[in-house]
C-alpha cells in the first residue's frame, strides 16, 4: 500500500490561495479516479478538486473555511500502488517568471513629495511572515509598511493575515494598532511635520468617527439574513474601492439607431452560420477597445504614487449570477479579436459564469470593466470602479425616443434608438477632460456604426 499526498492544485498564475468550502468525502471513504473530494473558493470563483488517484481517503489536513496555499498538502489518500518511492506525482508550482506587461508612466502630478509605497509587490518581503498578493496589493494602496503588517493579528491558518483581517484593520482606522502607528508617525522626518500651528484633531475622536455604526432597529417581524461568502467579498471590495479612489461619473447620450438596425438585420444569419447569438455586448466591447487605443491613459492602474500604463487591453464584463451577485469574467487581449471572436468569448464566459464553471484566472487581470445596467431595464447608472482599474463604463437600456435630426433641408424630429453611457473614473489620475472625452469617443463609435457592415 502507498500513501498519496494530494496538493492544492495551481489554479492560475495570479491565484496563490483558496478557501476550503466543503469536503465531499470523509476519512474512510473509498474514492474513484476523478471523484470530487472538496469544493474550494478563491476571491471570485468556486471550484472543485478531483482526486487524481483511486483509493481510500485517510486524512483531511484542512478544515472547512480554512485558507490553503497553492501547493500545500490538503489530504492523504491510501492507494493500492507499491510504495517504491514517494507517491507524490503532482508537480509543485514554481515561481512564475513575471513578464513586463505594464509600463510605469510617471508620478502622479503633485505627489512627488510623498514617500514610495513601503510594501513590495514581489513575492518576498523583509518579513518572514507570508502575505498573499492580494494582501500586499491592498497594503500598497493604503501605504501600510511591512513592519505595520507584522503587528496585525491574523485569523488565517497559523495566524496568517487574510484580506478580511486587513480590511477590518483599515476600516477601524488602524485603531487596534495605535502603538504601531505612533511609532510610524514618530519615525517620519521632521520636514514632513505640519507647517501651521493649528492643533490637529485628537486621533481618538477621529477613530471614533470613522468606526461609528448606525444602530439598526429590528422588529419581531423582520428577517435577518446572513450575507453569503461572495456577498461579503463583493461588499468589502466595493467599500475598499470607494475608500481608495476619488469617484467621478460622466454621462453621454448616444443615438444607436444604425447599430440596432444592423443587428436586427444580421442576427438570424449570424446565428445560423456561427451557431451563436449576437448580442449588443460584443459591439460595446469593440467600441471600448477602439476608444482605449485612442486614449490609452484610461487603461492604467495606480500603485502608490506611480501610474502603471497597461500594455494589454483586457475587458471585464459584469455578469449576473442566479444568486443575485455579480461576477466579472475577463476577455484577455480583447482588442485582438474581431466581432465574431468577441461574440463567442462573451457568450462562453457568460454561460460558464451562470453555471459556476469559470476558472480562477478568468476573473483576473482585467484592465477596464463594462457593465450593462440596461439588461435590468435601467437607463443609466453610476458604477463603482473595479480596483485596481481606474475606470468602468455602464451602458443603459436602449429606448425609442423623439430626437432632433439635422438634415440638408433643416431640422426634423424623428423616432430614434437612444441610450445613455456613464463612465465612473478615478479622479486621482483621470481628469474630467480625459474621462469625458473617452466616453464621448465610445459613443461616437456606436453612433457611426456602418449599417452595411459585413460580418
Amino acid at each position: 500500500m502507498a500513501q498519496y499526498e494530494l496538493l492544492l492544485p495551481k489554479m492560475g498564475e495570479s491565484v496563490a490561495e483558496a478557501t476550503v468550502i466543503k469536503w465531499l468525502k470523509q476519512p474512510g471513504d473509498m474514492i474513484s479516479l476523478d471523484d470530487t473530494l472538496l469544493e474550494i473558493a478563491t476571491d471570485k470563483v468556486d471550484s472543485e478538486v478531483p482526486s487524481p488517484v483511486a483509493g481510500k481517503l485517510i486524512k483531511q489536513l484542512y478544515k472547512e473555511d480554512e485558507v490553503v496555499q497553492v501547493g500545500a498538502v490538503i489530504a492523504l489518500i491510501e492507494t493500492d500502488a507499491v510504495e517504491t518511492e514517494p507517491a507524490q506525482t503532482e508537480e509543485k508550482p514554481v515561481a512564475a517568471e513575471v513578464a513586463p506587461e505594464a509600463e510605469v508612466v510617471a508620478n502622479i502630478p503633485g505627489t512627488a513629495q510623498l514617500n514610495d509605497v513601503p510594501v513590495s509587490s514581489g513575492v518576498t518581503t523583509e518579513s518572514d511572515r507570508f502575505y498573499s498578493p492580494l494582501v500586499k496589493s491592498i497594503a500598497a494602496q493604503e501605504q501600510i509598511s511591512v513592519t505595520e503588517l507584522d503587528q496585525i493579528t491574523g485569523s488565517g491558518a497559523d495566524g496568517r493575515l487574510t484580506k478580511d483581517d486587513l480590511l477590518n484593520y483599515i476600516q477601524n482606522g488602524r485603531k487596534s494598532n495605535g502603538a504601531v502607528l505612533a511609532n510610524r508617525i514618530q519615525s517620519q522626518p521632521a520636514a514632513e511635520a505640519p507647517v501651521n500651528n493649528t492643533p490637529a484633531p485628537a486621533p481618538v475622536a477621529a477613530a471614533k468617527s470613522s468606526n461609528a455604526q448606525t444602530v439598526v432597529s429590528v422588529s419581531g417581524a423582520d428577517e435577518i439574513i446572513e450575507m453569503d461568502r461572495m456577498g461579503k467579498i463583493i461588499a468589502d471590495h466595493m467599500v475598499m474601492s470607494k475608500q481608495t479612489s476619488a469617484h467621478v461619473t460622466s454621462f453621454v447620450e448616444a443615438d444607436v439607431t444604425n447599430m440596432v438596425l444592423w443587428r436586427d438585420k444580421v442576427k438570424k444569419n449570424f446565428e445560423k452560420r456561427e451557431n451563436e447569438k449576437i448580442t449588443f455586448t460584443p459591439i460595446f466591447i469593440e467600441a471600448v477597445t477602439k476608444a482605449i487605443k485612442d486614449f490609452p491613459m484610461i487603461n492604467v492602474s495606480v500603485n502608490g504614487t506611480k501610474i502603471i500604463k497597461k500594455k494589454d487591453i483586457n475587458i471585464g464584463m459584469a455578469a449576473a449570477l442566479p444568486s443575485g451577485n455579480l461576477i466579472v469574467p475577463v476577455i484577455k487581449n480583447a482588442d485582438q479579436l474581431n466581432l465574431v471572436g468577441l461574440t463567442k468569448s462573451v457568450n462562453d464566459l457568460a454561460n460558464r459564469a451562470r453555471g459556476s464553471k469559470l476558472k480562477p484566472d478568468e476573473t483576473q487581470g482585467g484592465t477596464f470593466t463594462l457593465t450593462n445596467v440596461g439588461s435590468f431595464g435601467n437607463v443609466m447608472g453610476t458604477p463603482i470602479i473595479n480596483q485596481p482599474q481606474v475606470a468602468i463604463l455602464a451602458v443603459g437600456a436602449i429606448k425609442k425616443k423623439p430626437a432632433v435630426l439635422e438634415t440638408e433641408y433643416g431640422d426634423v424630429i424623428a423616432i430614434r434608438h437612444m441610450m445613455f453611457l456613464s463612465l465612473s473614473y478615478d479622479h486621482r489620475v483621470v481628469n474630467g477632460a480625459l474621462g469625458g472625452t473617452f466616453v464621448r469617443r465610445v459613443a461616437d463609435y456606436l453612433e457611426n456604426w456602418d449599417i452595411n457592415r459585413e460580418i
